[in-house]
């Protein structure tokens, strides 16, 4: 199978690979409005995970966190900084894996350990794929390699 090119770093990956990065984009998003909404049990992960960097900072933890896995989580959607945002999320997602999750497996009835698993999987994925061809990176990329040449823009948007 012949691989087409859109320009010299992308190449045009299956549909599906979007499908499932904007979910993945959503699932982070929805991630961080759920430690919006209660910072306090964010804070409480943080302090139980016994390390004492971890709980003597763990407000200033959970903010960065919180706002770090929003933001990603909306980069990440629309296709912006997909690699950057995954690779910053990758060392979130260990630690929570290592020290939150891995306890809480324990109990009945917690999915949070097989989420966050496929959480980082895919995150691994993209930090090394990208994002695909229908993404504002390569919008702008296109947009950006177009200049002065007619029709480069317009062909990005109708897929000629």
């Amino acid at each position: 199978m012949q691989r087409k090119y859109l320009t010299e770093k992308t190449t045009i990956q299956p549909w599906y690979f979007t499908v499932l990065r904007i979910v993945l984009g959503f699932v982070l998003a929805w991630k961080g409005i759920v430690f919006v909404r209660d910072t306090t049990l964010l804070q409480h992960l943080i302090e139980q995970t016994g390390v004492g960097v971890f709980s003597q900072n763990a407000d200033t933890l959970a903010f960065i966190i919180t706002y770090l896995t929003l933001l990603c989580g909306v980069f990440i959607a629309c296709g912006l900084f997909t690699r950057i945002s995954s690779i910053v999320q990758i060392p979130i997602l260990i630690t929570a894996i290592i020290f939150v999750n891995v306890r809480m497996a324990e109990q009945p009835g917690s999915a949070e350990l097989i989420l966050s698993i496929i959480t980082l999987i895919l995150l691994i994925v993209f930090a090394i794929k990208g994002s695909s061809q229908f993404s504002a990176d390569e919008f702008f990329r296109t947009y950006y390699r177009a200049g002065t040449d007619s029709g480069q823009t317009k062909r990005f948007i109708k897929g000629d």
